[in-house]
């Protein structure tokens, strides 16, 4: 298996040429009502591929939500793997947004499954769970350095609920997010331009400068758009670590389709808006 350049490069690399946006492939049985279509296979490829057409020449990287293509069943994850594929051969990086975890042979499998080069699933990079414990993510680290993808790993995230568990406090007094953050530091120490294992950190947070988000790797930050957050947020979220921001935005995006015209400008609105905010740090 030959590997690619490690995918830390690669992203900074497409940052740095299209801008940090990701925008989500989000087919909720609501949005393929909007766009006018049937909640099946049908009419899940049309969206996928209408999405694909819209901004993969144009982001940096896009999300497939594994879950709205399973849930058609084997059909359903052929139309995920045609839209990887296209994805990437416009020159966007997919992340598979599948957020796995399990331990030992449960979870080399996942891995093997997203993130092996020869996959039909291959993906640039995939996001997982530590809940298990981090050190239940070796055999996805170790796949993912052998294969150049990388991983993010939930840390802090938007929902309310993760709070119970990500600023549960540790015997060494330090919490569990901040405890995940400092693992993927150590994973990305001396990579260079940018680390391949990323962190997921809300968008809708607030100030988070009691947290050392400078991992030397991306922080991909969902909750832009319909969540609340806007794009003059990340200075102020993310601090001196914003320049290795991917801010991610779905339905924001997504609802201005199935016109693929109106989906390029909403996708390039967001984008602009990004850019602004970082020029202004």
């Amino acid at each position: 298996m030959t590997a690619l350049e490690p995918f830390g490069a690669r992203l900074r690399h497409a940052m740095d040429e299209r801008g940090p946006l990701c925008v989500g492939i989000d087919p909720h049985a609501s949005l393929l009502t909007e766009w006018g279509l049937n909640d099946d296979v049908a009419g899940l490829e049309r969206f996928s591929r209408t999405v694909v057409e819209a901004t993969a020449d144009r982001v940096a990287v896009l999300k497939p939500q594994s879950a709205f293509f399973e849930r058609f069943g084997s059909r359903g994850v052929a139309v995920l793997e045609r839209a990887v594929a296209d994805a990437r051969a416009a020159g966007a990086l997919v992340v598979m947004d599948a957020k796995r975890g399990d331990i030992g042979s449960t979870m080399a499998a996942y891995a093997e499954s997203f993130l092996h080069k020869d996959a039909p699933l291959f993906s640039d990079a995939l996001t997982v769970s530590p809940y298990l414990g981090y050190g239940s993510l070796r055999p996805a680290v170790e796949l993912a350095r052998e294969s150049g993808a990388g991983l993010f790993v939930l840390a802090l995230t938007s929902n309310p609920e993760g709070g119970e568990v990500q600023h549960a406090v540790r015997a060494d007094g330090r919490n569990v997010g901040a405890t995940m953050l400092a693992h993927l530091a150590a994973e990305n120490a001396g990579e260079g331009p940018l680390g391949s294992f990323g962190a997921v950190v809300g968008a809708t947070l607030g100030d988070l400068s009691s947290y050392d988000l400078e991992i030397n790797g991306p922080l991909l930050a969902p909750g832009i758009g319909a969540q609340g957050a806007t794009p003059a947020d990340l200075p102020q979220v993310f601090g001196a670590a914003v320049r290795n921001v991917v801010p991610n935005v779905s339905r924001g995006v997504l609802r201005h389709g199935p016109d693929v015209v109106a989906l390029r400008a909403a996708a390039d609105r967001f984008a602009d808006e990004i850019r602004a905010a970082l020029a202004a740090v």
